[in-house]
């Protein structure tokens, strides 16, 4: 298995990332020509409208895409840099990626809050035993 696998997992988050920005980007032309939204808020983001539903979603979603996923980030390379690239790993890697896919099918869908907890929840898991993984992988060494 090549040391670089974890690059692939990696990269289905930036395209997740890539596809909420467009979800949001048309939810902002929706609500500047439905008239929720004026092109000025857009400038400073200050003085906020009341922002309908469909807007506040991916919004959220995307923001919350640059908190958490960076400690993703940081694990595989940090894995990738001290050899910890086995099949556990991957595993982890993928396992966080599968729940952040399912978190982001349930923000943006129908937001069942008790739903989305949960997948949020596992993702949390693989994220945290992947960096376990990492430090038993440094400690080992």
């Amino acid at each position: 298995m090549s040391e670089f696998q974890l690059v692939y997992p990696m990269a289905v988050m930036v395209l997740l990332t890539f596809g909420v920005a467009v979800v949001l980007f048309r939810a902002r032309i929706r609500s500047m020509r439905e008239g929720h939204t004026p092109v000025s808020y857009f400038r400073t983001f200050a003085g906020s409208p009341a922002e309908q539903e469909y807007l506040a979603k991916p919004t959220r979603h995307f923001a919350n895409l640059f908190e958490v996923p960076t400690l993703f980030y940081a694990g595989c390379l940090a894995a990738m840099v001290v050899g910890a690239t086995g099949t556990a790993g991957l595993v982890l890697a993928w396992g966080y990626v599968a729940a952040r896919l399912g978190h982001a099918w349930v923000h943006l869908g129908g937001n069942r809050v008790r739903h989305r907890f949960r997948i949020y929840l596992i993702s949390w898991i693989f994220l945290l035993a992947l960096w376990a993984y990492v430090c038993s992988a440094v400690a080992l060494k």
